[in-house]
């Protein structure tokens, strides 16, 4: 049995990611799917309600995005957001206008309590508006459900056709009741079950997972991040011994960690191998300063240290992967390609598989958390920040050196043990060891050390962030921790620039 599915159909929205997010938090299966979508693809998926996005065109110019008037006559539950709603009134005969006064931001939005889309809230509410067009004239059969001081028609549904649109995002968290609107579409408008959890992601690829391997071997290049982890852990658990896990140690991993993932996987139910490769890869970048350097000589090697590891498991007929969901979608639903990003791209032709196995793909970021924490692997490598494939190596500002290596673990280590142990807000934060020098004093000696730079962001989806406003205190103790525990670093920066216009990381 397949769970139940709501289609999202994309029209360049933005928050396309987001709204299939949202629709799974509450239980709901979701697919993300071009918004030219043929019909009958559509009814081969035969989705319980379907979701247009937004996007960035105005829908009465000849470019912009369509989908088949047939797909809101098919008799599923339509909901359409911003641009949807905009598509779905110029396909059913209403008129769309360019706006006199344009609304961006959070909008005070007098809605409709006795219709089905607000069911349970009250008249007064706050919605996330973004839009230069709106709907002037609704479609036949629809009635008004919410307005705003600007936008006559800021929702509207259609009950006998099961038809809705809102002009504001109920799925972002400016929308402050947005999640109660999506819940009644799905469930009071589409008849949805909540039949979609983690536990039975689980259940279901690991016997996608027997099904697919049979008795055989399965590779896979562990990397120590979230999705390689959670990876090797479904797979642990749908084939046991039959996975060899290849960990390959750059050198260029944080203080202590490639002890703790050998601790973790090392005694767990698989053939567990870890390749200690720093000579290999430090002698890559010697002398080396440019960072997209860095990253190819790095990229370029790891293949080739994999392989010389993978021959020795000639038996193993598959190559499994940590692809998500988001892979999938950034790729153009390219099919099973072995991508770069994943630490093994660009194997020698001569290592052959029968087929690529990717358990975690059909998840986002932070299912792919929950579904580790459920097969117990422990909240460190579950809740694991981003670290970059180069790790350690495109936090070195300038050439990259074995002390530079050592002096940057220890600063980062004591950032982060400071910052948990203050319970400070932020979403990702580590160390920077530039490549300036400066002067300092140190006893009676004057000292001409590294300036060490600390980074720390808040962010909900780490495509923008604002800086972290850490404490002064804390800020104070990890720059004299730093300065009087690391050899040659003598001054602590905080960088305070938020994305954009800077990235999260340096280089």
């Amino acid at each position: 049995m397949k769970n139940q599915t709501v289609l999202i159909l994309d029209f360049g929205g933005q928050y396309k990611q987001l709204i299939a997010r949202r629709v799974r938090e509450l239980g709901v299966y979701s697919e993300i799917k071009p918004g030219a979508m043929s019909i009958d693809e559509i009814k081969a998926i035969d989705p319980i309600g379907i979701i247009f996005t937004g996007g960035p065109n105005s829908v009465y110019a000849d470019a912009s995005p369509k989908c088949d008037k047939e797909v809101l006559e098919l008799g599923i539950p339509v909901l359409g957001i911003c641009y949807g709603m905009q598509l779905m009134t110029y396909l059913l005969g209403g008129t769309v206008t360019s706006c006199t006064f344009s609304e961006y931001g959070r909008i005070d939005t007098a809605v409709e309590p006795d219709s089905l889309f607000f069911c349970g809230l009250d008249s007064d509410q706050v919605t996330l508006m973004s839009h230069t067009d709106y709907v002037s004239v609704l479609p036949e059969g629809f009635v008004n459900t919410a307005h705003t001081r600007n936008c006559p028609n800021a929702a509207a549904e259609n009950l006998e056709k099961k038809l809705f649109m809102t002009q504001f995002h109920p799925e972002v968290e400016n929308t402050r009741n947005g999640m109660t609107m999506l819940r009644n579409f799905l469930y009071n408008a589409c008849g949805a079950t909540g039949d979609y959890t983690m536990e039975d992601y689980i259940d279901r690829q690991v016997a996608a997972v027997r099904a697919q391997v049979g008795n055989k071997k399965v590779i896979l290049g562990l990397s120590g991040g979230v999705d390689s982890s959670v990876c090797a852990a479904l797979l642990s658990k749908a084939i046991g011994d039959r996975l060899v896990c290849i960990y390959v140690d750059h050198g260029f991993m944080r203080k202590n960690e490639t002890a703790q993932i050998c601790d973790v996987f090392g005694n767990m139910d698989l053939q567990f191998v870890c390749v200690h490769a720093e000579d290999r890869f430090l002698a890559q970048v010697a002398g080396v300063t440019e960072p997209e350097e860095k990253r190819k000589r790095i990229g370029a090697e790891f293949p080739k240290v994999f392989y010389d590891e993978a021959v020795k498991y000639a038996d193993a007929a598959f190559l499994a992967q940590g692809t998500i969901y988001p892979d999938v979608i950034e790729s153009g639903e390219g099919g099973d390609v072995i991508k770069s990003h994943h630490n093994v791209g660009g194997l020698p032709k001569d290592i052959q598989f029968a087929g690529v196995v990717e358990p975690l793909r059909g998840l986002f970021k932070d299912e792919v958390r929950k579904v580790g924490a459920l097969l117990g692997l422990p909240a460190n490598l579950v809740n694991r920040q981003p670290f970059p494939g180069p790790g350690l190596a495109i936090r070195i500002v300038g050439e990259i050196t074995r002390e530079k290596l050592d002096s940057l673990r220890d600063a980062d280590a004591i950032l982060r043990a400071e910052i948990e142990k203050a319970g400070c807000k932020a979403d990702q934060y580590f160390a920077v060891l530039t490549n300036t020098h400066s002067v300092g004093v140190m006893g009676d000696h004057r000292t001409y050390g590294y300036v060490c730079a600390l980074r720390a962001v808040c962010t909900n989806d780490f495509m923008t962030c604002e800086y972290a406003h850490l404490p002064h205190a804390v800020l104070a103790k990890i720059s004299s921790r730093i300065t009087n525990e690391v050899p040659g670093i003598n001054r602590v920066v905080f960088d305070i620039t938020d994305k954009p216009p800077a990235t999260i990381e340096w280089e």
